[in-house]
């Protein structure tokens, strides 16, 4: 049997709605989780001066959630039981695309979008994969895909796009080092999210 226990979200069926309610339904606490910003970025990274605000990613609605996402086919999405992000995942992400930028030492200015705060460019992500995958092997891949916009302000106009897909293969079927892959697997989303931004933003 797998070392790794999973939650189906066939929602229709009692015992799934059961297993799926954790300390509601009397069973202990899920292990939580969290992952972290990139530090590490490309030499010669030019700075980048005004504010830049990022925006909650839009997520598919299975993906929304604390719980920690696994495929084993194309079709079914499951979850990891026992186990959950610290967040839901796309503020998770939010935060560590904030994170990241401010580690490059390379902005102005940045922050979460908020309607209290004036931004000259406005980063709009989606969180389209964010799943451990099984394929090819007893151990899941963690893949992770986010669209990116950067939009300019006060014009509203999309500067440039860019699609983001790192993958990274756990070192065995066990959950701790299926988020090590995530947290890999991050790492160069957000490297790679940065490291594009900016030169956009310098120039202007």
């Amino acid at each position: 049997m797998s070392t790794l226990s999973r939650r189906s979200i066939v929602l229709g069926l009692p015992v799934a709605l059961a297993a799926c309610s954790g300390p509601l339904g009397g069973g202990p606490p899920p292990q939580l989780y969290t992952l972290t910003p990139a530090r590490d970025f490309p030499p010669g990274l030019p700075s980048a001066k005004g504010q830049l605000l990022v925006e909650v990613p839009v997520t598919p609605g299975g993906l929304d959630t604390e719980r920690i996402a696994l495929m084993r086919n194309p079709v079914m999405l499951d979850y990891f039981a026992g186990s959950a992000w610290t967040d839901r995942a796309p503020l998770m992400v939010q935060g560590l695309l904030v994170e990241s930028f401010e580690n490059s030492g390379k902005i102005g200015a940045i922050g979460r979008e908020s309607l209290a705060l004036r931004a000259d460019w406005i980063l709009k992500p989606e969180l389209r994969v964010f799943t451990a995958v099984y394929e090819g092997g007893d151990a899941p891949i963690a893949r992770i895909r986010l669209a990116l916009k950067l939009v300019r302000q006060p014009e509203r106009g999309i500067v440039s796009e860019r699609t983001v897909e790192t993958e990274e293969r756990a070192q065995q079927n066990a959950i701790l080092p299926v988020v090590e892959a995530f947290d890999t697997a991050l790492h160069r989303a957000m490297q790679d999210a940065v490291a594009w931004a900016l030169p956009l933003m310098a120039r202007g």
